[in-house]
């Protein structure tokens, strides 16, 4: 055990000296997995505010009815607040929604609250009722075009027509996945719905990274699930894997990311490792996005 504290305080100063370059282009990410209880939210919450931690601009917007990102992040998302609701209905901007975070001057949060529970079914008779989260990002970046290095985007667990509408809107796609056995097959069905919105809806949308999460190196399962998805997913799967971590639990009900909550602990330290090696991928993923966008052209 002292030998693990060391090792940790060790990695704590690295990645605290660890340089976070600014990506070329602002990467538009969700964070997907219809299966529920993989760290969905807490891989969008903690990723986020890993990166504003090391001076990178975020936008974290939660899409998610629950407002678990919202809670995490100690964003009022009360009913009636203005909200993401309020962007895919045309009201308001996603300027006029967000707000700044308490914890990092570098990351701003567009809250969800329960309202948005019932815009699947006020949605549905639209007909560009795919594309409303795209139209309203767009207008963010048209206007502000410097202004984030990431656009990170949390999903409800489900792949209904509110994941749809951040799928159409995103480029890129991080799947958090637990490693247990039945998280392989929730991966299929993830990666078949994925085809088919790019097929039909958004050809350049890229399934970038995949973080191994509530990883227990203890058991033999956790490897072996990890080796199976690299094995299959070479070059997306990040090394750093996201141990099981009481405290990255707690934060939540704090306000705060594990990155706050907990700075020195295992917890932040992985996702602050997560963040560093997704980042340092950034020039490689922008080439492949734009190299795809050229040839739909």
């Amino acid at each position: 055990m002292g030998l693990e504290m060391v090792n940790l305080s060790e990695k704590a100063q690295q990645l605290d000296a660890m340089e976070f370059l600014k990506p070329s282009q602002t990467r538009l990410m969700a964070v997907a997995n219809q299966k529920g209880g993989v760290g969905k939210t807490t891989t969008a919450v903690n990723i986020a505010s890993a990166l504003a931690s090391h001076g990178l601009s975020v936008l974290l917007i939660d899409m998610d009815p629950q407002g678990n990102a919202s809670t995490a992040m100690g964003v009022n998302h009360a009913e009636g607040i203005p909200s993401v609701y309020d962007v895919l209905e045309g009201r308001l901007s996603l300027t006029e929604v967000k707000s700044k975070s308490e914890h990092f001057s570098h990351l701003d949060v567009v809250p969800a609250s329960i309202d948005l529970s019932g815009a699947e079914m006020e949605l549905a008779t639209l007909a560009n009722r795919n594309a409303l989260l795209h139209a309203a990002m767009h207008r963010l970046l048209t206007d502000s075009p410097h202004a984030y290095d990431y656009v990170i985007v949390d999903c409800a667990p489900s792949l209904g027509l509110l994941v749809l509408n951040v799928l159409c809107a995103v480029r890129e796609v991080l799947i958090p996945i637990q490693a247990e056995y039945y998280a392989l097959e929730g991966l299929g069905q993830l990666l078949h719905t994925i085809g088919l919105v790019q097929r039909n809806f958004n050809p350049q949308l890229l399934v970038s990274t995949m973080l191994i999460t509530m990883y227990d190196k203890r058991t033999l399962l956790s490897k072996e699930v990890f080796d199976e998805i690299q094995r299959h997913y070479k070059g997306i799967v990040l090394n750093t894997t996201i141990p099981r971590s009481v405290k990255i639990s707690e934060a939540p009900s704090f306000g705060q990311s594990i990155i706050t909550y907990d700075p020195r602990g295992a917890g932040s330290v992985a996702y602050g490792e997560a963040a560093y090696e997704m980042n340092s991928r950034s020039e490689d993923v922008l080439r492949q996005l734009n190299e795809q966008a050229g040839n739909e052209e």
